[in-house]
């Protein structure tokens, strides 16, 4: 008995791939393994479709093969040199050892030469596929999609009909095309490849209670949508609460990771008996509900990503989207960083030099050295992390921090209050440094926000206002810095400026 190995994403299966298998089992192959790799990844541009649906079309495409296919689902393993070895153990495993195989009843139909060459190093024989024909491979293919921003004459006349079918349907040419337009996510679906998610999973499940008490009283019933969900952690919190116990409850996220993390809780039953349901994708993009029909939106720590990786543009552009979203009188409650009023402003801000030294401020760090990095800022002092902060900031993006340092008050920076404000807000992430020093937190006060707000049609709730976190104070700020103006050449201590704010919006009609 002989078969045929066929490891790949399959995504997209083409007329080609039929006619050569179908040439390969009359060659004496008794049957064909399709190996769906990443099969626990969807909804990102490397793996778009859910494994469910790549098996949907494989069978289809299989029932007009001359010998029966039997398909298998590979999650994830990334880039290793035991790939190959993996999908054959895995294979193994999940037909509970029916399919032992090796290179004396086996083949492998692979066009990817880097995978390719594991399976020949093995000892098994290769049919290479696309490699080495005119034929394109899936993945040219659906890049062409992706230019065309759809199915064109030229995809369908290569695309298999098994696919063709499965993306009319579902429409998956449009989600592809979508994934690969929006400029803020990975490959893999992620926001940023320097960013690490644990830290921020900590962060927002310990936060989770004080931000349901923030909101609490402002959520309406309804359908109640929860952008940048993270661990889906505030959606519990929610979905306990009784006054709310008829409403749905949805979570969007756009971080992979996180997402996967979502539905382990839901299966956990972290969400009781309540409809709760997670969308992976982009809300920034385009907008996932229908027009009037959710009673609250909440967004936490989110506006000033999209300030920070899109711009002005697409931040405007999505309240426009939530105010489109929302019925008459629901409400938009936003809560996240916020800037000083009259951030223009010059001040000195003293920083401590005690605690910790401030040599070699300029070290380069590779990104597979962020633990090395994160306890060389720790042995920074204040003043250290300040120099290394006014270097790097935003500077991908163009921006330049402008200081001046006062060599008879050793200690002191003359800058404006809003990038002084900038580097207080974020010099204590030493876990996610490089990720943080892309984000601006304070491009608008609480003033601005409120103005751009009535610019886009909403009405700003009396419960609205902006805060200092006094954790912050305390853990972050005192002992370690503080703000002063001049005054006739007198330095007088100025109080600390608001962190955060809650911003409840309301569509009027």
């Amino acid at each position: 008995m002989a078969w045929l190995l066929f490891p790949g994403r399959h995504h997209l299966l083409t007329r080609f791939q039929r006619r050569y298998l179908t040439r390969a089992c009359r060659k004496g192959i008794d049957g064909i393994l399709w190996a769906v790799t990443s099969a626990n990844h969807e909804n990102t541009r490397r793996n778009p479709l859910p494994a469910h649906r790549r098996e949907a079309a494989i069978e289809r495409m299989a029932a007009g093969l001359p010998v029966p296919s039997y398909v298998y689902w590979v999650d994830d393993v990334g880039a290793t040199p035991r790939f190959a070895e993996y999908v054959l153990k895995k294979i193994e495993v999940e037909s509970r050892g029916r399919f032992r195989l090796t290179p004396r009843n086996a083949a492998v139909a692979c066009s990817t030469p880097e995978v390719a060459s594991q399976y020949e190093r093995a000892g098994f024989r290769i049919l290479p596929v696309e490699r080495g024909t005119p034929e394109p491979a899936p993945w040219a293919l659906l890049e062409g999609l992706v230019r065309a921003g759809g199915m064109d004459r030229a995809f369908r006349a290569k695309a298999d009909p098994a696919s063709v079918e499965l993306y009319e349907r579902y429409g998956y040419d449009r989600l592809i095309a979508d994934l690969h337009r929006s400029p803020i996510l990975t490959e893999d679906g992620d926001l940023t490849a320097t960013r690490d998610y644990n830290t921020y999973v900590r962060a927002f499940d310990e936060g989770a209670a004080r931000k349901y008490e923030l909101i609490k009283d402002l959520v309406l019933p309804g359908r109640i949508v929860d952008i940048g969900c993270c661990t889906g952690a505030l959606l519990a919190k929610l979905a306990r609460d009784g006054r709310l116990r008829e409403s749905d409850f949805y979570g969007v996220e756009i971080a992979r990771p996180l997402v996967a993390e979502c539905l382990h809780r839901k299966a956990r039953g972290d969400f009781g008996d309540a409809n709760v349901f997670f969308h992976h994708a982009d809300a920034v993009g385009r907008s996932l509900f229908a027009s009037r029909s959710l009673q609250t939106v909440t967004t936490f720590a989110l506006t000033h990503e999209l300030e920070s990786y899109q711009g002005r543009r697409a931040l405007t552009a999505f309240m426009g989207r939530i105010r489109e979203q929302l019925a008459p009188g629901g409400r938009w409650l936003n809560v996240d960083v916020v800037g000083p009023e009259d951030g223009g402003r010059l001040v000195w801000l003293w920083l401590d030099r005690e605690r910790g030294g401030e040599t070699d401020v300029d070290r380069e760090f590779a990104p597979e050295e962020r633990d090395a990095q994160r306890k060389y800022l720790e042995r920074l002092s204040t003043y250290g992390r300040f120099l290394r902060f006014a270097r790097q900031f935003r500077r991908q993006e163009g921006y330049r921090l402008r200081y001046a340092l006062d060599r008879r008050r050793p200690g002191y920076v003359r800058l404006a209050l809003r990038d002084a404000c900038e580097f207080l807000s974020k010099k204590d992430y030493t876990d996610n440094w490089d990720s943080e020093l892309h984000e601006t937190f304070c491009f608008w006060s609480f003033s601005d926000w409120r103005a751009a707000a009535r610019r886009a049609g909403f009405r700003v709730h009396p419960a609205s206002h902006a805060f200092t976190n006094p954790w912050i104070v305390k853990r972050r700020y005192e002992g370690k810095a503080r703000l002063y103006a001049e005054e006739g050449g007198r330095l007088a201590p100025l109080p600390w400026p608001p962190t955060n704010m809650v911003l409840a919006l309301e569509r009027a009609k």
